[in-house]
């Protein structure tokens, strides 16, 4: 073996199987399992509220019924936007993408924030508050705009999940749709090294303030290997409609060989922990509205997925129907998800600015050899 061939250093694409840090927050099992701060995410799907959910991610335990009740006062509190936001919404072209709007808007209340160069743990919590009462509103108010609409007040007296829905429809919602989306919440919430929460946790690790981080993570959720794939799987289910087409219609498109997205994942290898619930709240809904096709030609492809490919389904092939079932436009799926995981990007920025050490992996070089300049010396 030549010396260069023996000092190559290992490579990984992508960075697959790396371990590019530790965290407290999230653990994502390979065989099918996650877990918030030690917490199974199977358990609080059926009994936390997402409140509770993101003072975990950022505090390291559940709250008691005081904390809990303050921190949900907090987050009600912090959700009006500065009029300055509100001017440049009315300002970008009406056909911006949801998450292209929300990356803006996430960036220029940067400008109003009066602790963002504190990177203390304290300042950074009061700054992810803020944060994720904000999200929300920017995506609501912004997409109401950009439709020509006057967005509807915030509701101090309702949940998170709740006003998101009122704040959308104008309507407060029956109980059951707020339990469901805030379970999907829950299962958003969070997600280990994701692509979105390590450019996060990237930005953060130069010392960058918590926008900075939460802007870098908004830019990379939009992709559709990421957070894009739930807009991305609705059509693919639009076009399939009906059950009895989708296994024709897998075969078909594995032969060309084309992208499907809701499959497969770089860390689990038994199928993913949350589409259980997911699928749940799929059929729940398609009962309550009459939408019983979508959870039938989901568990078709996932049939047949498994079978010709040995892929499971991810959460995004569920989530796709259940917020078509909401009645959301699909432009809409993807920060929805960002409503929900500014929790857990919030919660790593905190615990990178705790224990910081800039992020700089190494490349592995594959150009040229060294070569003379033209018209040097050789």
């Amino acid at each position: 073996m030549s010396t260069e061939a023996a000092t190559k250093p290992a490579y990984s694409p992508g960075l697959a199987g790396v371990v590019a840090g530790e965290t407290q927050i999230c653990w994502v099992d390979p065989n099918a399992g996650l877990m918030y701060r030690g917490y199974d995410i199977h358990a609080m799907a059926q009994k936390a509220n997402f409140e509770e959910v993101a003072y975990l991610l950022l505090n390291g335990e559940l709250p008691d019924q005081q904390q809990l009740t303050h921190f949900t006062r907090q987050i009600a509190g912090e959700r009006e936007l500065p009029e300055q936001v509100f001017d440049m919404l009315r300002l970008l072209p009406k056909n911006m993408h949801p998450m292209d709007m929300l990356r803006t808007g996430v960036s220029m209340l940067a400008g109003f924030e009066p602790e963002l160069n504190d990177h203390s743990h304290d300042a950074n919590v009061r700054k992810a508050i803020r944060l994720i009462a904000k999200v929300s509103t920017l995506i609501t108010d912004g997409w109401h705009i950009a439709h020509g609409q006057t967005p509807f007040p915030n509701d101090r007296d309702l949940t998170h999940a709740g006003n998101f829905l009122y704040k959308l429809t104008g309507s407060v919602p029956p109980d059951w749709q707020i339990r469901a989306l805030d379970t999907i919440f829950i299962l958003y919430a969070d997600h280990e090294f994701n692509a979105s929460t390590f450019a996060a946790r990237v930005t953060a690790s130069t010392l960058a303030d918590m926008y900075a981080a939460v802007t870098s993570a908004c830019g990379t959720l939009k992709g559709p290997l990421h957070g894009g794939a739930n807009e991305e799987s609705i059509y693919m289910l639009n076009e399939i409609k009906t059950p009895d087409r989708a296994e024709d219609w897998l075969k078909d498109r594995l032969a060309k060989k084309a992208k499907i997205m809701g499959f497969g994942h770089r860390v689990y290898k038994k199928g993913d922990s949350r589409v259980p619930v997911m699928r749940e709240i799929a059929r729940d809904f398609g009962k309550r509205t009459g939408n019983e096709n979508w959870v039938p030609i989901c568990e078709q492809l996932e049939q047949t997925m498994e079978r010709e490919k040995g892929l499971c389904a991810n959460v995004d092939l569920y989530a796709a129907p259940v917020f078509t079932m909401f009645g959301f436009d699909p432009a809409l799926n993807t920060p929805i998800f960002a409503a929900s995981r500014i929790a857990g990007w919030c919660a790593h920025v905190v615990e990178q600015h705790d224990h910081n050490r800039l992020i700089r992996p190494r490349s592995l070089y594959v150009g040229p050899p060294e070569r003379p300049y033209p018209g040097t010396a050789k």
